[in-house]
């Protein structure tokens, strides 16, 4: 009889295969969007190169935790370790490693667990990730709920191809209770959700977005990243998370240098949009 056969998703997902002595890149993908989304960044890419996303949606222990409360079963370094050993052996040609959103925080991390006299990628370019030191390292109640509101607006725009725009201080000093139907009303009006759409269930998403973010949050509470061992690359949203801060907390781990380049979109749809991905792709290259 046959052994059942696997059909997990592969935490590895090739996009596009280098050819000989290119370049390829491998992005860690931290869930949220599906990791087609970066189909339009492999396609940007010069001919020859390659793409790599290193999904974490489909590591079970670090992507049902969104479901059930939040709380994950591992640490960033296992998680850095389970993504190498699906990385398999260095390419032959040069490669970059990035990282979207929390991603950016494995893909460091992952630096510093590569085998001794293994080959480190030759750039580490982050995606609007945001650094995990002691400056955003708050527990869970620090989350101001206004503050997630607006994020859960970006994100539910990205995930139904419409923005979501919200009036400035629409969400100032709101609730959960009381924001969640100003951005109801603002994607309604959008066209991102149907008029009938009920609170309730709009609720259960915003939810289960909530305890991805917190099962991210605890993920890096105990983590203490050491500094980057190459210069930093990183690429900021014109809609980003943490907009008033230009470098998103990095500076203090880059002692090799730090470069901030703009990208237009938001967080969630600069990994879209044909603007934000010319920008991108020059970059995982750039000195």
């Amino acid at each position: 009889m046959r052994p059942p056969r696997d059909t997990r998703p592969q935490v590895a997902r090739v996009l596009r295969v280098p050819a000989p002595g290119r370049p390829t890149v491998f992005v860690v993908h931290p869930g949220a969007l599906a990791p087609q989304v970066y189909e339009g960044l492999a396609k940007a890419l010069p001919e020859g190169d390659g793409l790599t996303v290193l999904d974490l949606g489909a590591v079970p222990e670090y992507a049902e935790a969104a479901l059930t409360g939040g709380r994950a079963a591992t640490t960033v370094e296992a998680l850095a370790e389970r993504l190498l050993a699906a990385l398999g052996p260095v390419p032959e040609g040069p490669y970059t490693l990035a990282g979207w959103s929390f991603g950016g925080t494995l893909a460091l991390a992952m630096t510093h667990a590569l085998p001794a006299g293994r080959r480190r990628p030759e750039r580490l370019v982050l995606l609007d990730s945001i650094a995990a030191t002691e400056a955003y390292q708050q527990p869970d109640d620090a989350l101001e709920p206004a503050l997630l509101l607006d994020w859960f607006a970006m994100y539910l725009g990205a995930k139904r191809g419409r923005l979501i725009p919200l009036a400035p201080g629409a969400l100032d000093g709101r609730g959960v209770d009381d924001g969640l139907p100003v951005v109801l009303d603002a994607a309604v009006a959008a066209g991102a959700l149907l008029p009938d759409t009920p609170l309730p269930g709009l609720r259960k998403l915003y939810d289960t977005y909530v305890d991805g973010l917190l099962r991210n949050n605890r993920l890096t509470a105990p983590h203490r990243p050491a500094p980057a061992p190459l210069p930093l690359v990183l690429v900021k949203a014109e809609r980003s998370l943490i907009p008033g801060d230009e470098t998103l907390g990095w500076l203090p781990l880059a002692p090799h240098g730090l470069t901030v380049h703009p990208c237009p979109g938001d967080h969630y749809t600069m990994l879209g949009r044909p603007d934000a991905l010319g920008v991108i792709a020059q970059l995982l290259y750039a000195v």
